[in-house]
């Protein structure tokens, strides 16, 4: 049995940045958000596109400078810095600090004085902004995110010695359509702009990725007009975004062999090498990862004799031992059989980085570069096993 693997292909990637790059103004910066996929071909990929990346711990400042050296982050953010976290951001000459608390702040401002630095800072403020329909709501509430907005106007007005505060940093929500990430950006501009009068905001990321419907993508376009009228009432701010999963998603894909297929009760599951300690996708967000089924074939066409699926409904699941290891389940597949090659799609982001890979101490995945349906139909034309 091969072992399963995640496929990226740098091309596409490549094409969804440089278009994302098009559809914004001039004057937005464009940070790549290392959590989503800190692969190292992806972010040699994004480099020449994008305007900075953004980290949120020591391990990703350290990929960073591994894979890409003399290019200090953009951005480091992230709860809880340790006194060690914020001294290697400030080793790093990370461009700007996002801190959390006003606590944090006085403990970066003690060591950027310490060693004669100035800590250049955005304060990250949980504003009270609606985000209707968003999957994940980080702000506008109590949160470990950010500083309420009185303390982020304290620290703005009063910073200690060692900071120089250059503006603010929001990140409210995640899953939101293009109308709502724009509704937000502007709040959190207008509010940073009245109230400290700050002339550099972040706005985060958040945009959504929907799993259910691969085709639907975030619209960059509208995106873009929308945040190029932002700047329009507000002249001479520096706004800046931080995409992750919206930029990786689509241009990486996990494939894997059929080991067994077998009715339950009357249920049909699809028994897979690897599963979600490999790929956690479906498992964090609760959905169906969307695959393609490329089937066992030989020199006559597809193998038909050994067990297979009646093409109703299925559930395809791993090899772990808990009922959660759910990849997928899908009434649309048509017939599975053993050997068959699945290419589960939109695996670029939040995938094998964010999976319990120690659970049971299965093998890793391998990583391959190319376009993931063409190594799938490869695959399928090799004995299985092989």
């Amino acid at each position: 049995m091969t072992r399963p693997v995640y496929v990226h292909d740098l091309d596409a990637l490549t094409v969804q940045a440089e278009t994302i790059r098009a559809a914004l103004p001039r004057q937005v910066e464009l940070l790549y958000a290392v959590k989503a996929n800190p692969d190292p071909g992806v972010l040699r990929t994004l480099a020449p596109v994008v305007d900075g990346f953004e980290a949120a711990s020591r391990g990703e400042l350290c990929r960073l400078a591994e894979v890409l050296p003399g290019r200090a982050p953009a951005a480091y953010a992230g709860p809880g810095k340790t006194d060690a976290d914020l001294a290697a951001a400030l080793a790093a000459d990370v461009h700007r600090i996002h801190v959390e608390s006003p606590a944090e702040l006085r403990r970066l401002g003690a060591l950027a004085t310490a060693s004669g630095r100035s800590a250049q800072v955005l304060l990250r403020v949980n504003l009270p902004v609606d985000a209707p329909g968003a999957s994940l709501v980080m702000g506008g509430g109590p949160s470990p995110f950010g500083m309420d907005p009185a303390d982020a106007v304290e620290c703005a007005r009063r910073p200690p010695a060692g900071i120089d505060v250059r503006g603010i940093h929001a990140h409210l929500a995640s899953g939101l359509d293009a109308p709502l990430a724009a509704t937000v950006a502007a709040a959190v501009v207008r509010w940073a702009v009245a109230e400290v009068g700050a002339d550099e905001v972040d706005v985060g990321g958040g945009m959504a990725v929907d799993y259910a419907d691969p085709a639907a993508r975030f619209d960059w376009v509208d995106y873009g007009r929308a945040l190029a009228g932002v700047l329009d009432r507000h002249p001479g701010v520096r706004l800046r975004i931080e995409p992750g999963r919206s930029v990786t998603a689509y241009c990486g894909a996990y494939l894997t062999e059929v080991i067994d297929v077998k009715r339950s009760y009357g249920e049909w599951f699809v028994v897979v090498a690897g599963g979600t300690h490999h790929l956690r996708t479906p498992a964090a967000k609760g959905h169906s990862q969307p695959f393609t089924v490329h089937r066992r074939r030989g020199p006559d066409g597809p193998h038909t004799d050994g067990p297979h699926t009646d093409g109703g409904p299925v559930t395809v699941v791993g090899q772990l031992c808990t009922p959660k290891d759910v990849l997928s389940r899908s009434a649309t597949a048509g017939p599975i059989g053993v050997g068959d090659v699945l290419a589960f799609a939109m695996a670029g982001a939040y995938a094998w980085n964010i999976s319990h890979r120690d659970f049971l101490l299965h093998e890793p995945p391998l990583f391959r570069t190319g376009d993931p349906e063409e190594l799938a139909d490869e695959w399928a034309a090799l004995p299985s096993g092989s």
